[in-house]
């Protein structure tokens, strides 16, 4: 009876692509080949702190990284913040396809679930919404994301540890330095840190100043290293 519901359920709501929103084929698992085919996820050379792709091997670090000094250890993205991965992560993040979260969090874990081992990560945080966009939105896309991952990997996940107790204007709309004088402050923590090594979950990587507060937060309260993975970050150089 399960069987015959599930297959009753494809056909009435057959899965699609989230980055194109076409019905994905019996041989296409959670992307379809078309996008695959565009969006490539990001390979060596690339930074070793935010894990943007780098043109020139023998460079360890992107240009960003060399004039900030973040205080996460590192971290990695699926994929570069563009078409048609952008137009996906935009649908996910305002427009309630809260559904794609779970092929963004499979992804994650087929990316990067040997990196979360290798870093021997004890626990998964999102990245939490302020209370008032959270009841406007209804659902945090990074706790959904975490979800998933956490599900897939058997790495704990907790959404309560980190709150998020400034309501920050959207980040897009500022420079680096506007970025990170907003943030500051923005996250508390609301119970005791047991995890050593944490990763901390977001849709897009922009500057870093975001996570980087989350990560000096948790930090501060007995985490010893914070890394971070995200859907999609900026182009690197």
């Amino acid at each position: 009876m399960r069987k015959i519901t599930e297959e009753l359920i494809g056909l009435l709501y057959p899965k699609r692509c989230p980055l194109c929103q076409d019905i994905l084929t019996g041989q296409e698992a959670r992307i379809c080949t078309s996008c695959r085919k565009k969006a490539v996820p990001i390979r060596e050379p690339k930074c070793k702190k935010c894990g943007k792709p780098i043109r020139e091997a023998e460079k360890e670090y992107c240009y960003d990284c060399t004039m900030i000094r973040h205080v996460f250890e590192e971290g990695r993205s699926i994929w570069i913040h563009k078409e048609p991965v952008s137009r996906a992560v935009y649908a996910l993040k305002y427009q309630n396809r809260r559904i794609y979260a779970k092929a963004f969090g499979e992804e994650m874990a087929d990316q990067y679930g040997y990196y979360l081992r290798e870093k021997k990560v004890e626990l998964i945080v999102p990245v939490p919404l302020h209370r008032k966009k959270m009841r406007i939105r209804g659902y945090n896309q990074a706790a959904l994301l975490a979800e998933v991952l956490g599900e897939i990997t058997g790495i704990s996940v907790d959404e309560d540890i980190l709150v998020r107790v400034k309501n920050t204007k959207p980040l897009k709309q500022l420079n680096d330095k506007e970025r990170r004088r907003s943030i500051r402050g923005a996250f508390s923590v609301r119970k005791s840190v047991w995890a050593k090594t944490i990763v901390l979950i977001d849709d897009i990587y922009t500057t870093g100043s975001t996570l980087d507060e989350a990560a000096r937060v948790l930090l501060k309260a007995g985490a010893e290293k914070v890394y971070f993975l995200t859907i999609s970050i900026g182009q690197g150089y």
